[in-house]
């Protein structure tokens, strides 16, 4: 196995982080998307739709029809280019009436491909049961079935979810509420030292008390008189307000795929490591025992089990005092180590107290 050393969070050091605006660590109070949720129909598929099985999807066709002045017995039919989809879409803040969003669609049933297909009218609801929004329109998907003779066939990604650009039309504004004197930020990682620090930015930059801190993950902040009525140029003004965000120093590692993200925030304190392999084999050689000519007998198989046990020296691995994350990643990867030695050698550092960082396996 290969060593899979993913320094996905190589930031510098607490000293010299990149100013970062207010905007990407938190978000008002109330200025949140809201889920909408509705089942519909994907017509137009070629063959490829729900089966007899699936008896809600003749049942919905047949509601549906019966609308129209159709009168058809849900039992007497036999459609397969209708699939039962759920629809799902993220109705965004201050979203008006006539807004056009994005919806996903996934089969419910055992349709096999939704490639080509379209999605009829599907009201969407909130939380509360309440329509906000209608989909409909050509269902996009990220995948495809090409199937030839002899049961041969090659499937790419899920072709049995897809998206319906555009597709829905909001219909009720979306619940949105804009306070006008006392607003909230709320950050998006809860931090005591990353909240003080943007109160005093803010504060800063508006010459007054304008924010104050109420807890790791909240602000409460006070529109000024000079902005009196315009409550959208203040938060568009402090969401510019840069500041130095502090974090915790972490380590995930994902045991499935072998992959190790670290941080050059992550000291390792003087340590050293002895790390060796004990590999046992096991080995089962079957000789054949075969009587002489003319010799009564039997022809038996023999089983000869070879067992060899090899162990290699232990590798030494010594970090000099304040060693960096990338000096450890290179010293791993000098002597060998594949990911799972990896795994085992950051587990044994921090049980040793030699991380000061947490340690998350996923």
């Amino acid at each position: 196995m290969k060593l899979y050393l993913a320094l996905l969070a190589c930031l510098p050091l607490p000293g010299a982080s990149p100013a970062v605006r207010v905007k990407e660590l938190a978000a008002v109070e109330g200025v949140r998307d809201n889920q909408l949720l509705g089942y519909g129909l994907v017509v137009g598929l070629n063959g490829t739709g729900d089966k007899r099985q699936t008896f809600f999807s003749a049942q919905t066709l047949t509601n549906l029809l019966e609308r129209m002045g159709v009168q058809v017995n849900p039992m007497a039919i036999l459609v397969r280019n209708t699939a039962a989809v759920m629809v799902t879409a993220n109705l965004p803040p201050f979203a008006q009436s006539g807004t056009r969003i994005d919806v996903s669609v996934a089969a419910i049933g055992d349709a096999s491909n939704l490639q080509g297909g379209l999605l009829v009218l599907t009201p969407l609801r909130a939380a509360d049961g309440r329509v906000f929004a209608v989909a409909q329109g050509s269902v996009v998907t990220g995948g495809f079935v090409a199937s030839g003779g002899a049961g041969n066939s090659m499937t790419v990604n899920h072709p049995t979810a897809g998206r319906v650009i555009n597709g829905a039309i909001v219909e009720r504004d979306a619940p949105s509420v804009m306070p006008d004197e006392e607003l909230r930020l709320q950050l998006h990682h809860a931090d005591f030292t990353t909240a003080s620090r943007m109160a005093e930015a803010i504060n800063q930059r508006f010459g007054a008390e304008v924010a104050r801190c109420e807890n790791a993950a909240s602000l409460h902040l006070t529109v000024p008189r000079n902005f009196t009525g315009k409550t959208v140029q203040f938060l568009a003004a402090v969401e510019a307000v840069t500041l130095e965000a502090d974090r915790r120093a972490r380590i995930v590692i994902n045991e499935r795929t072998g992959t190790i993200a670290l941080g050059k925030e992550v000291r390792i304190r003087p340590v050293a490591i002895l790390h060796g392999n004990l590999s046992v084999e096991v080995q089962t050689s079957f000789n054949v025992s075969q009587p002489n000519p003319l010799a009564k007998g039997e022809t038996t198989v023999v089983p000869e089990v070879n067992v060899g046990v090899r162990e290699e020296s232990a590798r030494h691995v010594l970090l000099k005092d304040g060693a960096t994350v990338e000096e450890l990643a290179k010293a791993l990867t000098a002597i060998g180590s594949t990911a799972r030695d990896v795994i085992v050698v950051l587990q044994n550092l921090k049980a040793a107290g030699a991380i000061d960082a947490d340690l998350e396996v996923i």
